[in-house]
């Protein structure tokens, strides 16, 4: 049985997609649901946030090995196949697939063979590199039995991420409270429609394939939003007009559903409104360990304590929501 994979999503950055996926991947391993975050951005900012310089350095140079999610499919350039990654292993039900800056050299191949999956020709091939990230990462899941694939990607609608989302069982949404967010939106709904509806053509395609393929669902399972800035625990007025709007938008632009008037509070597909944390982030970074994992020791003292406590209820109550969305038992 295949590892469901949940890829959290958007074409616009500087929503917070890499915080989430780290910090969610440490919160179901508390849970004790066994976890590969998958670094599927070439920036690699997954992997920055798991690994120090020193050990990334140290990976990077070993390049005789599958240790990065590009060198487990970089024979697929050439006439070979591809390798069994290797993980890195960061507690006993967290392991991460690192990530790669060589990965944005597969982005040609994946354009190259995208029209040509639909020929008449041998298909083998075509399919091996257009699935290459899914059968990695299953091949990653196997390893180590895990639960779950967290996936994090950058923020574009190029060949890498239609790839990684043809991959993809359950699509998270990360926005921001304002207008880019909001156009991305627009951009993303469709997209992933189109590219769910070309990946079922191509397995049509294929009537008999030589090895598993992913079904490429994509099924949207809710949109987190950023707060910018909090007064008495709800979002300042400069930031209403694009909060307000984002339930519209999404069952428009996502869903393909009617627009329903709703508040962000109200909208049972909104999962969370991610919070600052402010100077927690800091200290998160310098210890290599998620906000709601800082200690005394760490320089959480006083407010900070505090904080850290609350990251804790938040990040419980949102995996606990993403774990209902996509049928993971908790």
């Amino acid at each position: 049985m295949n590892t469901k994979v949940i890829t959290f999503f958007n074409n616009k950055g500087g929503v917070g997609k890499t915080s989430l996926v780290y910090h969610l991947a440490w919160m179901f391993s508390e849970q004790r649901k066994r976890v590969v975050a998958v670094d599927l951005d070439p920036q690699a900012n997954l992997t920055s946030a798991f690994l120090d310089e020193g050990k990334l350095e140290a990976l990077w140079d070993l390049d005789n090995e599958a240790n990065t999610i590009y060198r487990a499919i970089q024979p697929l350039t050439g006439v070979g196949d591809l390798r069994e990654p290797v993980l890195q292993r960061i507690t006993t039900d967290l392991y991460l697939l690192p990530g790669d800056v060589a990965l944005s050299a597969f982005e040609e191949n994946l354009a190259n063979v995208w029209p040509d999956s639909m020929g008449d020709n041998n298909l083998y091939r075509p399919f091996r590199i257009l699935t290459a990230f899914w059968q990695v990462m299953q091949l990653a899941a196997k390893k180590v039995e895990a639960d779950m694939l967290l996936v994090d990607v950058g923020p574009n609608l190029g060949a890498i991420n239609r790839s990684v989302l043809i991959s993809t069982d359950y699509v998270i949404i990360p926005l921001g409270a304002d207008l880019f967010s909001l156009q991305g939106l627009k951009n993303l709904g469709p997209t992933l429609r189109n590219w769910r509806s070309l990946w079922k053509k191509r397995l049509d395609n294929w009537s008999k394939p030589e090895f598993s393929l992913p079904k490429g669902d994509m099924q949207p399972s809710g949109y987190l939003c950023q707060q910018h800035s909090v007064r008495l625990n709800r979002p300042v007025k400069a930031y209403d007009k694009w909060v307000n709007r984002i339930p519209a938008v999404y069952r428009e632009s996502v869903l393909n559903e009617p627009a329903q008037n709703l508040k962000l509070e109200d909208d049972p597909l909104c999962l969370a409104t991610i919070k600052h944390y402010r100077s927690l982030i800091p200290l998160s970074q310098e210890h290599r360990k998620p906000v709601f994992r800082l200690t005394s020791a760490d320089g959480a003292i006083g407010s900070h304590a505090l904080a850290v406590q609350e990251a804790y209820g938040d990040f419980l109550t949102l995996a606990k929501k993403i774990a209902g969305k996509t049928g993971i038992a908790l």
